[in-house]
């Protein structure tokens, strides 16, 4: 009697596989930011010509996704949060994540500057370019600055937003890309308090890896400080108002009190909670930006009642 040997089939990737390329999580936080940025424009859209705006720029952002995460597949293999991704798992391969990246990456650009301007269109290439491009291949593995630079890819949609509705490039959507920009270190620092060993044994040199956590203390509570100034007073322009003002300044002394907590925090202290300051911290952050966005949207909400803006 001989054995049989039977090879397990391919695996043919499904529908769902290829949306947690886009990383659709990560995509929510675009799109809302995004909208916000085209609503509190001066010059509005039909909802049409917006709905396809945002459904472009969310499609240009999966593309950045999908693009990391051909590009990133080996740390991905590594990472625990990041090994059960549609590559290092095996669902998807590495050159069905490039193709639909790519393919993605230029229907975006194209159809948005049909649906809104070429203006738009032209932040939205260069955000596709920055993230795909400079961050993931270069940054992200050569300095551990690489969320500093590299933030600026995620602070791009409100612009990109206000410019689709506008066609031009303003002092509120530049502050509304300074508040994501100066947000973003703090925010991923804080995760990498926790995530020290996964980022290390990936080869990312994360300031927790290559100056230590103690360092990396400072530098949120450093970050954090200078994030509230825009913070607040972004809304001391044309899309802010009391309302955001007094939003803004509870949430900001909230995550400065979470930055000042970390940074007396030492590692014995931190080892002993398993990290439970650090982790409340990163949540919170979460809750901070959608929470300052959601202002941005009360303050225009309440304009025509007399309540909102200046």
């Amino acid at each position: 009697m001989s054995d049989v040997h039977t090879t397990p089939e391919p695996y043919d990737a499904e529908f769902n596989d290829f949306v947690q390329l886009l990383k659709p999580r990560v995509m929510s936080l675009v799109v809302f930011t995004a909208l916000v940025g085209l609503l509190v424009a001066p010059k509005g859209l039909t909802f049409i010509e917006g709905f396809a705006s945002v459904l472009f720029i969310a499609l240009g952002a999966g593309a950045s996704g999908a693009l990391n995460m051909w590009w990133d597949a080996d740390i991905d293999a590594i990472m625990k949060r990041t090994l059960g991704r549609p590559v290092p798992s095996g669902r998807v391969t590495s050159g069905e994540a490039l193709g639909f990246g790519v393919a993605l990456s230029g229907l975006s650009v194209m159809m948005l500057g049909l649906a809104a301007n070429w203006v738009a269109a032209s932040i939205l290439a260069f955000t596709i370019f920055f993230y795909a491009v400079v961050y993931s291949m270069w940054l992200k593995r050569l300095t551990p600055q690489n969320i500093v630079i590299g933030g600026a890819a995620g602070a791009f949609p409100p612009m990109i937003g206000w410019a689709a509705a506008t066609g031009s490039i303003s002092l509120e959507s530049s502050l509304m890309f300074a508040l994501i920009f100066m947000w973003t270190p703090p925010h991923f620092w804080a995760l990498a308090l926790f995530m020290k060993e996964d980022y290390a044994a990936a080869g990312v040199p994360m300031l927790t890896v290559t100056h230590g956590r103690k360092s990396t203390r400072t530098h949120i509570l450093v970050y954090t400080i200078m994030l509230i100034p825009i913070a607040v007073g972004i809304g001391f322009t044309a899309i802010g108002g009391i309302t955001y003002v007094a939003i803004s300044t509870v949430m900001s002394a909230l995550f400065l009190r979470g930055a000042f907590q970390i940074w007396t925090r030492n590692e014995e202290q931190a080892l002993a909670d398993h990290y439970k300051i650090e982790k409340q911290v990163f949540r919170f952050s979460l809750y901070y930006l959608f929470v300052l966005f959601s202002a941005f949207l009360l303050e225009v909400v309440l304009k025509p009642y007399g309540f909102g803006g200046w």
